[in-house]
């Protein structure tokens, strides 16, 4: 695997922990939306909606919401075609946690007291995805393990990914990139071009590689 292989790969993984988690929030908002309309007509579940079977403990009904001592909506358990969700409100009304069980697995997103993602964890099955956010909703650290292996990734305040240390199946790396996604350092198994560019270079596990601006290999040594 080359490094602009690895690197187009870091740009899709990214992009899909991106799309999630856009999905993820959009949700919640829409959620959100059907709550507050709930909370103000105060509908309440009807003998039609729910039945009582058993013992007087035991509920059936497609929709259970839980409001505070004010009438505010604080929680609701939902069971729809995609799979069940449960959300949480603060008592501002903000969404500030939320857990959705589709068909690729469960996800878990938790928000700040702005709306904004703060952490996220998605179990696929061939996929595991935990995401850091800052206060503004940007992500900054990412972990997540796959079929291929596992990756540790970090991001500035632009969401530039600047840090991978992965562990793949043809071994590990660490990689240190500037601001314009243009690798500077590595150190561990890597693939690089040779100084006329022509030809593909294997490093092994001991190697270290430094790089200039323009993605040349200005120094490097193995061991």
């Amino acid at each position: 695997m080359t490094i602009e292989e690895r690197l187009e790969n870091m740009e899709q993984e990214m992009g899909r922990v991106k799309r999630r988690n856009r999905w993820l929030l959009g949700a919640i908002l829409l959620l959100l939306g059907g709550f507050v309309f709930a909370g103000l007509s105060k509908t309440t579940v009807k003998p039609a909606q729910a039945q009582i079977t058993g013992t007087p403990e035991e509920i059936r009904t497609k929709r259970i919401l839980i409001e505070d001592e004010n009438g505010n909506v604080r929680a609701r358990l939902l069971a729809i075609k995609e799979g069940p969700s449960l959300s949480l409100w603060d008592e501002n009304g903000k969404p500030r946690a939320s857990l959705h069980l589709i068909k690729d697995g469960p996800s878990l997103m938790l928000l700040n007291e702005n709306g904004k993602p703060g952490a996220s964890l998605n179990l696929y099955k061939d996929n595991r995805f935990l995401t850091l956010y800052d206060e503004n909703g940007k992500p900054r650290v990412s972990l997540s393990a796959y079929k291929i292996g596992s990756d540790l990734m970090l991001y500035d305040e632009n969401s530039m990914l600047r840090a991978r240390l992965n562990a793949l199946k043809d071994g590990p790396q660490l990689m240190l990139l500037d601001n314009n996604f243009q690798m500077r350092f590595s150190a561990g198994k890597a693939q690089t071009l040779s100084p006329d560019g022509k030809a593909i270079v294997e490093r092994p596990e001991s190697s270290l590689v430094l790089c200039g601006p323009d993605g040349k290999v200005i120094w490097s040594a193995i061991e």
